[in-house]
């Protein structure tokens, strides 16, 4: 009886963990456990260029918290959250309760594994990161891999402590110098032409002449 009430007790974990990776656990139910800080160099205000300013982005528990709280976490991962600002009318960047279907934090700044301490990491903004409003959110995961707990470096309302990414226009700087040579080179080839052609033409006038 003992046994048949282990292996049931053991199907209903295991099945809770299951629905729990399959369905997403729900960004409500983590705790808000972690600190997390963002800056940037300000030459241009908050307006960050993608592909070449940097974030400085530091993550660590909130040691007011009780001990044992991060008892559970393994790995953080740190990601560049969408602002609401920019998600209006943006299906494709909606928040969803869900995380599996949550489209808030699309990209990936840094994972590592978890530590008490508060930790540093510098992020370049990748090319690919399309103009927006941000923020940036670190979330904390168990040993299956499940979010348990998060932070981030704004408020509930997501509307404080927000910076802007300028993506870039497309151009890489090898294909400008490739359309300058070839403009020029298309300039000398035309006055090339015209030269010789007023040179045959005088030599035609010449041989008429005579």
């Amino acid at each position: 009886m003992a046994s048949r009430a282990g292996i049931l007790l053991a199907s209903v974990l295991l099945l809770s963990c299951l629905a729990e990776t399959s369905y997403g656990v729900l960004f409500s139910t983590l705790k808000q456990s972690l600190i997390v800080t963002a800056s940037h160099a300000e030459a241009n205000g908050t307006l960050l260029k993608a592909g070449e300013d940097k974030i400085s982005v530091t993550w660590g528990l909130n040691q007011s918290l009780p001990a044992g709280t991060d008892s559970a976490y393994k790995t953080v991962t740190v990601k560049l959250c969408y602002a609401p600002v920019s998600q209006v009318d943006r299906a494709w960047r909606k928040t969803v309760d869900n995380l599996v279907k949550d489209k808030t934090c699309q990209h990936k700044i840094v994972a590592r594994p978890y530590n008490a301490s508060m930790q540093t990491f510098e992020w370049t903004v990748e090319r690919d990161v399309p103009t927006a409003t941000y923020f940036v959110r670190a979330y904390a995961y168990d040993a299956a891999e499940v979010a348990v707990a998060y932070g981030q470096n704004t408020g509930a309302k997501k509307d404080s402590n927000l910076f802007e990414v300028q993506s870039i226009t497309g151009r890489h700087v090898t294909l400008d110098i490739v359309s300058v040579c070839f403009s020029a080179f298309s300039v000398l080839a035309l006055a090339g032409f015209f030269i010789a052609e007023k040179t045959r033409a005088k030599s035609s006038k010449r041989t008429v002449g005579n």
